[in-house]
């Protein structure tokens, strides 16, 4: 019996030594001391988390914290080189560390005008010290694929991707892909990067690395890279670009009211005429975009075309633009393809707001939308076999996700 009470007292120190050792595991990780966002040990202070609010300025937030008129006049005097007091906006948050003690005395001021940076005014010596930071960004990689089951927003919406993304992609394949017409089913995959602040918070996609998408049964790829200067385009795993040389029309949204025709009858001169142009009818003041880059030719005004532009893009190719009502280019100005160069108007001869879009080709006007015409930069020599060799390991990843 004796023996007994032995082994039993002997299982119960056992089982509270254990149990001790775990509860002062517990205790050690609680210990352990927290840092703020910001570096501090929250612990170590009484710690008030706030917005700026209408009225409040640097002056008064001061002054909450029971530091008289004069001081917060003598700390914005010392702070004015480093921190724009002035600066401080409505809903932008800020916070305060005070100290644990009866007093709750202001310690430190920290405000961030954005999610990346944030001001420190730290008054715990008697210099008052100041400095910016910002704080560490992780860029992280993510490939994404499969099938679609909806629009290509709700897709990259449910796998907690931001919308910019979607607009990006849809702007780089705005030459070859109608995104309102894919279909559920149709395979994707994109490889991009995404920003994290404190390697935890969120912060959006940096680039986009690469991608594809299937329309209408084909596989479209596309790839970033930069030829012989540091703009960057997107080309498909050939070395082709995605990008035309023209735009398909100058007005986004609008509808033909008129097509290049030998022989029309004219609206205003009532008799029948050529009509060498595509008349794309617009709301007045919509912009007009040029349709490639290039040099203005022309620019002005006269009794049939209204205020007109007109553009040579290189030897063999112009463009015109009739009817504005308003001109935003001068002769001999140099614009980039999608440059709004004017807006629409009923100027000239024209019955209402509408643009009538002129092509030449080797001089000859000719029907846009009959001709075949021509991509953008094409890619050779060393420049393809850099673009192959940098592009197959993410080809291989976006193959991988979507089980081509």
């Amino acid at each position: 019996m004796k023996q007994i009470f032995i082994v039993i007292i002997a299982i119960f120190s056992l089982v509270s030594c254990n149990k001790t050792e775990e509860i002062k595991e517990e205790k050690v990780v609680k210990l352990i001391p927290k840092k703020s966002e910001f570096g501090f040990v929250y612990a170590d202070f009484n710690v008030v988390h706030d917005t700026i609010k209408k009225g409040d300025t640097f002056g008064t937030l001061l002054e909450e914290q029971n530091i008289g008129e004069r001081e917060v006049y003598d700390i914005i005097a010392k702070v004015r080189d480093s921190f724009d007091v002035r600066s401080i906006r409505i809903n932008k948050p800020f916070t305060v560390l005070r100290s644990k003690n009866k007093k709750h005395e202001l310690q430190v001021f920290i405000y961030q005008p954005d999610n990346l940076s944030y001001y420190v005014v730290d008054f715990r010596d008697t210099a008052v010290a100041v400095y910016k930071k910002t704080k560490p960004i992780t860029i992280k990689r993510r490939t994404i694929g499969g099938v679609l089951k909806e629009s290509l927003s709700e897709t990259l919406g449910n796998a907690k991707i931001e919308g910019a993304l979607a607009s990006k992609i849809t702007k780089i394949y705005a030459y070859s892909i109608d995104f309102m017409k894919l279909k559920k089913g149709d395979r994707f995959a994109i490889t991009f990067t995404e920003r994290f602040i404190n390697d935890t918070v969120y912060d959006g996609v940096e680039e986009l690395e690469a991608s594809f998408f299937e329309y209408k049964g084909k596989i479209i790829y596309a790839f970033p890279f930069a030829q012989n200067s540091n703009k960057i385009d997107y080309y498909d795993e050939q070395g082709k670009t995605l990008k035309n040389f023209f735009l398909k029309s100058p007005i986004k949204f609008s509808r033909i009211s008129s097509r290049f025709s030998t022989s029309r009858f004219h609206p205003v001169q009532h008799r029948w005429k050529a009509h060498k142009g595509t008349d794309y009818a617009a709301p007045r003041g919509t912009p007009i975009t040029v349709t490639a880059g290039g040099v203005v030719e022309q620019s002005g005004f006269t009794a049939g075309n209204g205020n007109f532009v007109k553009v040579k893009h290189n030897g063999t190719y112009s463009t015109q633009y009739l009817h504005m009502s308003k001109i935003l280019v001068r002769r001999g100005q140099r614009v980039n393809q999608g440059q709004v160069i004017g807006l629409v108007g009923s100027t000239g001869l024209a019955t209402g707001p509408h643009v009538c879009y002129r092509f030449w080709k080797n001089g000859k006007q000719v029907d846009a939308l009959r001709l075949k015409l021509p991509t953008g930069e094409p890619m050779g020599g060393i420049n393809k076999s850099r673009f192959l060799e940098q592009i197959t390991p993410l080809k291989f990843q976006l193959d991988s996700v979507a089980n081509l």
